[in-house]
C-alpha cells in the first residue's frame, strides 16, 4: 500500500490549484490592462476569456489528478502562466495571431493529456532505443524532402501538409534525448572506465561512441544544412550534458568544447548566416543601417525604454512592425523587458527557475537511472533554449533565432514542450511513488515490543 504517498498526494494538488488560480488571475489582469491601456474599455471577450482561463485550470488539474497525483506541483502552473503571459504579449502586436496561439495551446494541452495516457512507464521508453533515433532522423530530414519542406526567412526547417505547417525539429530534440539517455545507460560502462591504451594512458573504447556519434553528427550535420544554427547549439550543449550527466567525466566537456569552438570558426567563414549573426553581435551598431544590425539594436534601446518598472502593457512600441518585425517571436522577451521593465524580466527569468529546479528535483527522485538521465536532458533543453533566446535578446550572446518556450509565438514549438512536460510529470510522479514508505497496519502500531531473552 501507498497510503503516505496518497496522503502527500493532496496536498500536492492542492498547492497546485492555488498557483493556477494566482496565475490566472494575473494573466486576466494583465489582459484588463492591455484593453485598458489601447482602448480605454473593457474587452468584449473578457467573459470568454475568464471561462477559457477556468476550463484550461480546472482541465490541467483534474488530468494532473487522475493521470499523476504524486507529480510535482510546480512545474504545469509555472507553464501555463508564461504561455498565458505570452499569450498577452503576442495579442499586444497581432490579435490574429493571438487566436492561433490560443487554438495551440488547446492542442499541446490535448496532447500533454495523450502522452500522459499512452506513457504509463517511463521505463517503457527504453525499450524503442533505436526506433526512437530513427523517427528523430526522420523528422529531422522531412524540411529537405521536396514537395513538403518550405524555406522561410532563409532557414529550410518547415514541413507542410495542405494548410498545416509545423517544425518537426521540435519533436526530434526530444527523441534524441530519450535516445542518448538509453544508450549513455547502457554503454554508461565502456564510456567510463579506461580499457583502451594508447602510449602510457588508458582512455574509454571509442566504439562504444560509434552509434551515438552517428546519429549525433548526422542531427547536426542535417540542421546545418537546414540553416537552423540554434537547434544545432542546443542539440549540441545538451549532448554534452548528459554524457557528462551519465559518466561524470570532464574530459568529454573539455573535448566537445573544443569541438564547438572550432566548428563555430569553420562555419562562421563558411555560413554567411553565422557570420552575420556573429558580427551583429559584436557591433550591431556598425550594420544599423544595411538591416542586419538593426533588429539587435531596437532589442537594446527596448530594455532601454523599459527601465525597472517599464512603460506598462501596452504602452511600449516594439511591438510596431517597423521597430519589431518579429516582435511576438525572436524578440518576445526584449517587448516583455520593455513593457514589463526589468522587474518582469526578471520574473519570467524566475520562472523559468522554477521550472529548471523541479525538473532537477525530478530528475534527483527519479526511479531508475534512465528516467533520471531522460529527466536531466529535458529539464536542460528547456532550460538551455530559455537561455539562449534570453542571451540573444540582451546580447549575452548572438541571436540563435530559438523560441522562448511558452511564450514565443508558434505552434509547433509550444506543442512539444508541453509533450515534454508531460514526461516530466510522468517521471515526477513515479519518483515520488517510489519514495513512499508502506502503511504500518493497525496491529503492528498497537503491539507491545518484545525483547528476545538470550539463550545461555
Amino acid at each position: 500500500m501507498l497510503v503516505a504517498a496518497r496522503r502527500r498526494a493532496k496536498p500536492r494538488r492542492r498547492t497546485e490549484a492555488g498557483l493556477l488560480a494566482m496565475g490566472a488571475l494575473v494573466v486576466l489582469s494583465a489582459t484588463l490592462m492591455l484593453s485598458l491601456a489601447l482602448t480605454n474599455a473593457l474587452p468584449d471577450h473578457v467573459t470568454e476569456f475568464l471561462a477559457a482561463l477556468l476550463v484550461i485550470a480546472v482541465g490541467a488539474q483534474m488530468v494532473n489528478r487522475w493521470l499523476v497525483p504524486d507529480a510535482d506541483p510546480v512545474i504545469v502552473p509555472v507553464a501555463l502562466f508564461l504561455n498565458g503571459l505570452g499569450y498577452v504579449m503576442i495579442e499586444r502586436g497581432d490579435p490574429n495571431a493571438a487566436g492561433q496561439q490560443f487554438t495551440w495551446t488547446v492542442v499541446g494541452l490535448v496532447l500533454y493529456a495523450t502522452v500522459l495516457v499512452v506513457v504509463r512507464r517511463s521505463r517503457d521508453l527504453e525499450r524503442y532505443r533505436y526506433l526512437t533515433a530513427g523517427c528523430a532522423l526522420v523528422l529531422l530530414v522531412a524540411p529537405l524532402l521536396p514537395g513538403i519542406g518550405e524555406k522561410i526567412n532563409g532557414a529550410r526547417l518547415w514541413v507542410h501538409f495542405s494548410s498545416i505547417e509545423f517544425q518537426p525539429v521540435e519533436i526530434a530534440k526530444l527523441l534524441l534525448v530519450i535516445f542518448f539517455a538509453s544508450y549513455f545507460i547502457d554503454k554508461r560502462e565502456l564510456l567510463t572506465i579506461s580499457t583502451r591504451r594508447v602510449g602510457d594512458r588508458l582512455f574509454p573504447d571509442l566504439r562504444a561512441f560509434g552509434p551515438v556519434v552517428i546519429a549525433g553528427a548526422v542531427a547536426l550535420l542535417i540542421i546545418l544544412v537546414e540553416h537552423d544554427i540554434g537547434f544545432s547549439l542546443l542539440l549540441f550543449v545538451v549532448f554534452l550534458v548528459m554524457i557528462w550527466l551519465a559518466t561524470g567525466r570532464w574530459t568529454y566537456v573539455v573535448v566537445g568544447l573544443a569541438v564547438f569552438a572550432m566548428g563555430t570558426f569553420v562555419a562562421s567563414h563558411v555560413l554567411g548566416q553565422v557570420n552575420a549573426r556573429i558580427t551583429d553581435w559584436i557591433d550591431p551598431w556598425a550594420h544599423y543601417y544595411n538591416g542586419t544590425g538593426y533588429q539587435p539594436v531596437q532589442g537594446e534601446l527596448a530594455f532601454g525604454r523599459g527601465g525597472v518598472f517599464g512603460t506598462g502593457i501596452g504602452f511600449g512600441i516594439a511591438v510596431r512592425p517597423d521597430i519589431l518585425p518579429v516582435s511576438s517571436s525572436d524578440y518576445i522577451f526584449a517587448v516583455i523587458g520593455e513593457e514589463l521593465g526589468l522587474v518582469g524580466a526578471a520574473a519570467v527569468v524566475c520562472c523559468y527557475a522554477l521550472i529548471v529546479g523541479a525538473g532537477l528535483r525530478v530528475a534527483r527522485r527519479a526511479r531508475s537511472e534512465f528516467a533520471r538521465l531522460v529527466a536531466a536532458g529535458l529539464t536542460a533543453t528547456l532550460g538551455l533554449q530559455a537561455f539562449l533566446i534570453m542571451a540573444g535578446n540582451t546580447r549575452l550572446l548572438p541571436l540563435t533565432g530559438v523560441t522562448l518556450p511558452f511564450v514565443s509565438y508558434g505552434g509547433s514549438s509550444l506543442i512539444a514542450n508541453y509533450a515534454l512536460l508531460a514526461l516530466l510529470m510522468r517521471i515526477s510522479n513515479e519518483g515520488n511513488q517510489a519514495i513512499a514508505e508502506p502503511a504500518t497496519p493497525s496491529w503492528a502500531a498497537d503491539a507491545e515490543p518484545t525483547t528476545a531473552t538470550p539463550v545461555p
